[in-house]
């Protein structure tokens, strides 16, 4: 069975994707913008749904690529499990949102823990990523593998 299924984008809208992503969460969170908040999640939903080929933040670096004409490099990425961490994140955000509709007291808290999330996404440390791997992969981490023994 093949879990994984490469798709090739230009590391230069990647990299537009996670870092302008995780700009509009730190913008949200600075400014107690609940927009940008759900921009952030709209963004995710409609990632997590299109792929990582079709996401939108993805599109419009690839389309300014285009009329620039800026220098490619391809790289490439597992479909399934950048759909995973769009899901995850989406879901995250989503939550955020609820939240700070809902005027829980610690909302705006839990936005900073997103934000930071994103942030350590961003520097290309996906804990989202890892976790899909980790899942079908059967060898999380060097406790499991030794309570396993």
């Amino acid at each position: 069975m093949i879990f994984y299924q490469p798709v090739s984008i230009s590391k230069g809208s990647f990299a537009f994707c996670r870092w302008s992503l995780t700009a509009i969460v730190w913008a949200g969170f600075l400014f107690q913008s609940k927009a940008l908040i759900a921009l952030s999640f709209f963004l995710l939903l409609f990632s997590a749904i299109l792929t990582i080929k079709y996401a939108p933040l993805i599109q419009l670096f690839t389309l300014l690529e285009h009329l620039l004409s800026f220098p490619k490099q391809i790289i490439m990425l597992d479909k399934k499990s950048m759909r995973f961490a769009h899901g995850l994140g989406s879901i995250l955000s989503g939550l955020c949102l609820i939240l700070l509709y809902l005027d829980f007291k610690f909302a705006w808290e839990c936005v900073l823990v997103f934000a930071i999330m994103k942030s350590i996404s961003a520097f290309g440390i996906c804990p989202a990523e890892k976790l899909y791997n980790c899942i079908h992969d059967n060898n999380c981490c060097s406790f499991i593998r030794r309570r396993q023994k």
